[in-house]
C-alpha cells in the first residue's frame, strides 16, 4: 500500500501539474451503460447483480463510461473539460501477476477538443508520469482506428463486420496468426484476404516513415488518409510536447473496446517479459451521444496501479525510498514521556512524518522495534539530555549517535 500510495501521489502531482482536476463517480453504473460501446469480450468481465429494486447494475470496469454519462448529463461543463480519475476497477479475468479481478486506475481525459494537440498533450501526461516515478525503458505505440479500418478495406475483408476484426487483431499476440486467421474465418472472411491484412497489420516502426508507406498503400482511401494525417499532426505536436522519442506506429495496434473512433495507444514496457500494456487510451468522440448528449469530441488515457508497482519492484526503483513515518521518538523513561509526545507532536507538525513509542517498552526493545519496522532516525528522549535542552539522535544504518539542541531538531532531521 505504501508504494502503490507514493505511486498514486506522484502521478496525481503530474496530473494536477497539466490543469486536470478531479472528478468522483459511484463504483457500480446501470448495466445497460456499462455494456454499450463496451465490446463482448468486455461484457464478459463486468461484475453484473440486482440491487433490491431488481434494477440491473454492474461495477465499473473501466472511468470512461462515466464520464461520458457525466458530461452528457452536465451540458454546462465548459470545454475544455479536463479530469482525472483515481479508484478501482473491477473485471472477471483470471488473476496474474500483473492483473487482479479489482485493480485501481489512474486516468486523464480531455472532453471538448477534436484537434490532435488533445491526444498529445495525454501521451505527455503519461510519460511525465513515468519518468516521475522512475520507470525506464518504454515506448508508446500509436494507431487509428479509421487507418484499420482502411487496411480492412484494401485486404478485401468484409466491410460490415470491423468490430470483429478489430476483436481479432487485438487478441494476435495471444492467439497467434492462426488463431487470428481462425477468428476471422468465422465471420467469413477468405484466408487470403486474412493473411493480407496480417502482413498489412505487421507494419510498425519510425512513425514518418511508417506513415509515409502507409499512405502509399491505401492510395486514394479518403478516411484512411484522414487518419494518417492525425497521425501525422500527433507526430508532429510531440516534438514540442518533448515526447518524440517515445513514438512508433504500430499497424496492428486495435484495443479491445468498441468505443474508439480515431487515434489509439498503448504504452509499452520494453524488456520485460508478459508485461504487456501498461497504460493506454484513444480518442471517443463519439461515446457521448450513445447517453443521449451532444456530439463531444474526447480523448484520454489510463494507467493501472498494480502493473506499474510490480514493474517499478522488477527495477528496483523503490530500494532506498523511505515511505513510511520517518522518524522513531523513543522514550527513556516515564518521567519524560510528557515532554516526548511535545517533541513528537513539534515534529508531526513541522511536517516531519513520526512515530512516537506508546507500548512503555524499555529503550532496547524500542530501537528494535524501530529498527524492525525500518526507521533510519531514532530520537531517543532521556532525562539528562532534557536537563540540557536537547535530545539524542540515533542513526539505525550506522549505530551512531549525537546530541541536538530540541529547538534545532527538525533541521536536523
Amino acid at each position: 500500500m505504501r508504494k502503490r500510495n507514493w505511486v498514486q501521489d506522484n502521478i496525481r502531482s503530474v496530473f494536477e501539474a497539466y490543469g486536470y482536476g478531479p472528478l468522483g463517480t459511484p463504483v457500480f453504473e446501470s448495466w445497460e451503460m456499462l455494456k454499450i460501446k463496451s465490446g463482448e469480450d468486455i461484457v464478459n468481465q463486468i461484475y453484473y447483480f440486482k440491487d433490491k429494486s431488481g434494477r440491473e447494475l454492474g461495477l465499473r470496469f473501466e472511468w470512461t463510461a462515466s464520464l461520458a454519462r457525466v458530461v452528457a448529463s452536465h451540458r454546462e461543463l465548459p470545454k475544455p473539460f479536463k479530469r482525472y480519475a483515481i479508484g478501482p476497477v473491477w473485471r472477471y479475468e483470471r488473476p496474474s501477476e500483473m492483473s487482479r479481478r479489482e485493480f485501481w486506475q489512474m486516468d486523464v481525459d480531455i472532453v471538448g477538443v477534436s484537434d490532435p494537440i488533445a491526444d498529445t498533450e495525454v501521451l505527455a501526461v503519461a510519460v511525465d508520469c513515468l519518468k516521475k516515478i522512475g520507470f525506464e525503458g518504454f515506448m508508446i505505440r500509436l494507431n487509428d482506428r479509421r487507418l484499420l479500418e482502411s487496411l480492412i478495406r484494401v485486404a478485401g475483408l468484409p466491410t460490415d463486420r470491423y468490430t470483429n476484426i478489430f476483436r481479432a487483431v487485438d487478441k494476435r499476440k495471444k492467439i497467434g496468426d492462426e488463431g487470428v486467421i481462425e477468428e476471422l474465418e468465422k465471420i467469413g472472411a477468405p484466408k487470403d484476404a486474412s493473411m493480407r491484412l496480417l502482413e498489412l497489420t505487421s507494419t510498425k516502426g519510425d512513425p514518418r516513415e511508417t506513415l509515409e508507406k502507409t499512405r502509399a498503400r491505401i492510395s486514394d482511401d479518403v478516411q484512411g488518409q484522414l487518419a494518417c494525417d492525425t497521425l501525422s499532426a500527433i507526430v508532429d505536436y510531440s516534438e514540442s510536447f518533448g515526447i518524440a522519442p517515445y513514438l512508433i506506429v504500430d499497424l496492428g495496434l486495435a484495443r479491445g473496446l468498441d468505443y474508439y473512433t480515431g487515434p489509439i495507444f498503448e504504452v509499452y514496457a520494453e524488456g520485460f517479459e508478459g508485461a504487456g500494456s501498461i497504460a493506454g487510451g484513444g480518442r471517443y468522440d463519439s461515446l457521448v451521444e450513445t447517453f443521449g448528449g451532444e456530439p463531444t469530441p474526447m480523448t484520454g488515457i489510463s494507467m493501472g496501479i498494480l502493473r506499474l508497482v510490480t514493474l517499478l519492484e522488477k527495477m528496483e526503483v523503490f530500494q532506498g525510498k523511505d515511505l513510511g513515518p520517518k522518524v522513531y521518538v523513543a522514550v527513556a523513561s516515564d518521567t519524560v514521556r510528557s515532554s516526548a509526545i511535545a517533541i513528537a507532536q513539534d515534529l508531526r507538525r513541522a511536517g516531519v512524518q513520526t512515530e512516537m513509542e506508546l507500548l512503555n517498552r524499555g529503550l532496547r526493545k524500542q530501537l528494535d522495534n524501530a529498527n524492525r519496522k525500518g526507521f533510519r532516525k531514532v530520537v531517543i528522549v532521556g532525562e539528562r539530555e532534557l536537563n540540557e535542552g536537547c535530545v539524542s539522535i540515533r542513526d539505525m544504518g550506522t549505530s551512531e549517535q549525537r546530541m541536538v539542541k530540541i529547538e534545532d531538531l527538525v533541521e536536523a532531521l
